[in-house]
């Protein structure tokens, strides 16, 4: 096979992506794009061990298939524009480059609060570069941090700074517990107590109306007037899916890039999206399109979508893989597999404890849909075996949608 295909995005999804293709019979030339100077790298622990120093910054880096040796990587320039009818991807430096395949692999930036205030203080959490700068402000003796935003990052963040001796940490949110929303309030209860035994402070039910300091944050301004003392902020508040440079081909990019059940765009055979930027329907549940932020989607998705560009479609079951998502925080971790949001109405505890480990099975119409652990190794195993039954049940059963 001849022709070059450009993967644009260089995280986890770009580097499977090339892997992938490789492994599906593409010989011609790969080009892969990338806005960030570093080569891929495994995102989950910029919150947790390289945040808290267990882990060094230079062990991200993830090594690369030798299948892959004769890939073009263009690090540090990024894909701006593209033109899909003339098959041409404009870049940061002006170039154009052709292509007989695109991988869409462009993946997410952090949301960012539109509040008055001033910025220097404020920090997300995505890349190498966001969390050496805040792991240098969170070592500050006595730091005061305020989380803005109580789900996986934010209570990830809240957790590794106490670990480092903060002198405080609260967590803002406007939602009445953390992580509601994937976990339900069974879990969500226990999580809260948790962090609080730990010395995490939350004020939930609050939102953020801007922030107070003239040349730096010094406090947080809440919706009813108060004021959280702050020498560092983190802004754990969503993403946004990077798909501007996809504007302008009649595509739906309302929430992503929206894909059919094989991860092509907007019809064209020749165009597929992986990872968290894509949308796709998932035919394991109720086929809605929807974006999945795991870790596991990037790798899964990359396999399917690069079968699909080298051979074509015909003869492949639709994409529908079993979400996978682990959070450490403290000295517990989180371990889920399937969709628990689907089945938040039917909440049961499988196995343990809320006070102690705890396995949480969570049901739509009495189909166990998704299993949550909360704990120990030993309550990971326990989710773990639950895999099997998880992925033989039928497909496009499961009514409702994930939140």
């Amino acid at each position: 096979m001849s022709g070059r295909i450009v993967v644009a995005g260089a995280s986890l999804g770009g580097l499977r992506a090339a892997e992938q293709l490789r492994a599906a019979g593409w010989t011609g030339g790969i080009t892969v794009l990338g806005d960030e100077p570093h080569p891929p790298y495994n995102r989950p622990p910029l919150s947790k061990e390289v945040l808290a120093g267990k882990a060094a910054f230079t062990s991200l880096a993830f090594t690369p298939k030798a299948s892959v040796a004769d890939v073009e990587w263009r690090l540090g320039t990024k894909a701006v524009a593209a033109r899909l009818a003339e098959r041409t991807v404009e870049l940061g430096d002006g170039s154009v480059l052709s292509y007989d395949g695109l991988v869409v692999a462009t993946g997410m930036r952090p949301r960012r609060l539109r509040c008055p205030g001033p910025a220097a203080g404020r920090h997300t959490v995505r890349t190498i570069d966001d969390a050496q700068v805040l792991r240098g402000e969170l070592t500050r003796p006595g730091v005061r941090v305020v989380v803005v935003g109580a789900g996986f990052i934010g209570c990830e963040v809240a957790a590794t700074a106490v670990g480092l001796g903060a002198g405080e940490v609260t967590v803002v949110d406007p939602l009445p517990l953390p992580m509601v929303g994937p976990l339900g309030e069974l879990l969500a209860r226990v999580l809260l107590r948790r962090h609080e035994e730990r010395g995490v402070r939350f004020v939930l039910g609050a939102g953020v109306a801007g922030f107070e300091g003239r040349d730096r944050v010094t406090g947080v301004v809440l919706g009813d007037g108060s004021v959280l003392p702050a020498d560092v902020v983190v802004e754990s508040v969503g993403s946004v899916a990077n798909t501007e440079w996809l504007d302008g081909n009649g595509l739906d990019l309302d929430d992503g890039v929206l894909t059919d059940e094989h991860l092509r765009v907007g019809g064209r055979p020749e165009v597929v999206a992986v990872g968290d930027v894509a949308r796709f329907p998932n035919a394991r549940y109720d086929g809605v399109p929807r974006r999945v932020e795991h870790w596991s989607v990037p790798a899964d998705s990359a396999k399917h979508a690069a079968k699909v560009l080298v051979g074509g479609a015909a003869g492949l079951t639709p994409f529908a893989p079993l979400p996978t998502f682990w959070s450490d925080q403290h000295d517990f971790r989180l371990q889920s597999f399937g969709a628990p949001a689907l089945g938040l109405g039917d909440v049961r505890v499988l196995d343990g404890d809320p006070s102690g480990d705890v396995l949480v099975g969570y049901h739509n119409d009495g189909l166990l849909t998704g299993v949550v652990a909360l704990g120990g190794p030993a309550a990971a195993r326990g989710a773990a075996r639950y895999r099997a039954e998880l992925l033989r049940q039928p497909t496009r059963t499961v009514q409702g949608a994930l939140k």
